[in-house]
């Protein structure tokens, strides 16, 4: 079975997996990149974590760092990677490494700044050794000016056995728009580099989800809609709406306010949706619709109505095409957003 966490990452899982691969199971000497974009809580920490975790053959070295968001100095990547290394044998100047791992007792006077900058990619070299390693560099968008020139110059680095794996939200919310930008830019511009930008999940698969978490049969596809819709497809979101109404029940996370901390546009931005506002639906349509809103299969529907399964299907392919759903829950789904009049409400 998919981990709930990783549903709708299938692909991008095996892309990683497929970038490894040219690293570990060719020789490969210059690194594979990597780029996975995507707003807050989107699951990019997850899916880079699942796909670490999956490596096969497992790396030699695994060096992953992130920013100090309260207390951003410069180098703040390679500091996270050696404050949980011993650094003692690297045949590095003792003064130049303690600047670098950012330590209290650091001299003042420091390096010239393309000096350091050397200095701070022959210490990534020394860590990866022969490899195959892997570099994860998680919130790009918080780093500081000197950790993106060592990602980009580490990017390029001829003889680093190494898949750099770099996750950022975009642009915009960086701490430096314009040089996060000119960094994503450079790294998706590096030969073969794998560019992944995760959006939301879709009704289906959060159905999917609701599945694994609440049993075998699928739920009702106005629970999932409106938990999709409630929840903007936001891994994070969802997680802890599965969180905090666990064993209450699939209508709790219907009908019980939302917990305060999931209340923000950054974490709840507007589903997107390809289905047209203005699709033309016949009296009969909205009749199915309806149906399809209230979970029924297409005999219940075909029931309900008095009319055949035969012409209950016809009509759902119209739905379709007409709303351009993937799927009856995402049909529904239009109907929940669109407040579709007379949807549900069943004709004489």
């Amino acid at each position: 079975m998919i981990p709930v966490s990783m549903v709708g990452r299938v692909g991008e899982l095996a892309e990683l997996d497929r970038a490894w691969s040219t690293v570990a199971g060719t020789g490969r000497s210059s690194p594979a990149v990597t780029v996975i974009t995507g707003a807050a809580g989107v699951g990019k920490s997850l899916l880079v974590a699942a796909a670490v975790e999956g490596l096969d053959p497992r790396p030699a070295m695994i060096l992953t760092g992130a920013a100090r968001v309260h207390d951003p100095a410069p180098y703040d990547w390679l500091a996270a990677v050696l404050s949980v290394r011993d650094v003692g044998a690297l045949d590095l100047p003792p003064d130049a490494l303690a600047w670098l791992a950012q330590h209290p007792t650091a001299p003042r006077e420091r390096y010239a700044p393309g000096t350091l900058l050397r200095l701070a990619v022959r210490t990534v070299r020394l860590l990866v050794g022969v490899g195959p390693a892997v570099l994860v560099v998680e919130d790009l968008h918080d780093l500081d000016p000197a950790s993106l020139n060592l990602v980009v110059e580490l990017a390029t680095a001829p003889q680093l056995p190494a898949l750099l794996v770099v996750a950022s939200r975009p642009p915009a919310d960086a701490v430096a728009p314009d040089l996060t930008r000119r960094a994503l830019a450079r790294l998706c511009g590096v030969r073969g580099a794998v560019r992944q930008h995760l959006g939301p999940l879709g009704v289906a698969e959060v159905a999917e989800i609701l599945t694994q978490v609440y049993g075998d049969s699928p739920p009702p596809g106005r629970v999932c809609a409106a938990v999709w819709q409630r929840t903007g497809g936001n891994p994070y979101a969802l997680t802890e709406l599965l969180a905090v109404h666990a064993g209450r029940g699939l209508e709790a996370l219907v009908r019980e306010p939302l917990p305060e901390h999931l209340r923000t546009p950054e974490l709840l931005p507007a589903p997107r949706t390809a289905t047209p506002p203005d699709a033309e639906l016949t009296g009969r349509e909205v009749d199915v619709l309806g149906c399809l809103v209230a979970g029924m299969s297409n005999k219940q529907a075909a029931r309900a109505l008095g009319i055949s399964v035969r012409t209950v299907t016809v009509h759902v392919s119209n739905l379709l095409r007409k709303t351009g759903s993937a799927s009856r829950t995402e049909a529904a789904l239009w109907a929940v957003q669109h407040r579709l009049p007379g949807a549900g409400q069943l004709r004489g």
